[in-house]
């Protein structure tokens, strides 16, 4: 199992990383902090850029619009409903984040995992991300 984290500024948004391996698939997490929908489709544009081969960019956000209004979404992207997004949101969620964009960028390994281990993949994706970011 590979496990790499860092910190670093991304296309002018703070970026927490967490990337790890199993059974061949790489799974690399990022938290930003967000403002707007806007925001959110331009990381997500530039990752789909940095990350060609990806065969999968999932995330999840929370935030408050310019009329107080709270905002969510969860993409699960192609990846079998609700193993995903949901788990990605939960961390959102638990941890009560506002303005705040999880993305789980997948490689597939040649092997797929199965519902139950890919759901788990992303939330420990989701979930090492959130202790960095927590923890900075």
């Amino acid at each position: 199992m590979l496990i790499i984290f860092q910190i670093k500024k991304y296309n002018l948004y703070m970026e927490y990383k967490y990337e790890f391996e199993t059974n061949k698939s790489r799974f690399i997490s990022y938290l930003f902090q967000i403002n707007s929908k806007e925001e959110i489709d331009k990381i997500i544009e530039n990752l789909w850029k940095d990350n060609k081969k990806a065969r999968h960019i999932c995330y999840a956000y929370k935030f408050k619009d310019l009329n107080n209004i709270v905002k969510t979404k969860v993409c699960d992207d192609g990846e079998p409903k609700g193993t995903a997004g949901l788990p990605i949101f939960s961390i959102i969620d638990k941890n009560n984040l506002e303005n705040t964009l999880i993305v789980v960028v997948r490689y597939f390994g040649s092997k797929k995992l199965g519902s139950g281990p890919l759901l788990r993949a992303y939330l420990k994706s989701a979930n090492e991300v959130y202790k960095i970011f927590n923890n900075k």
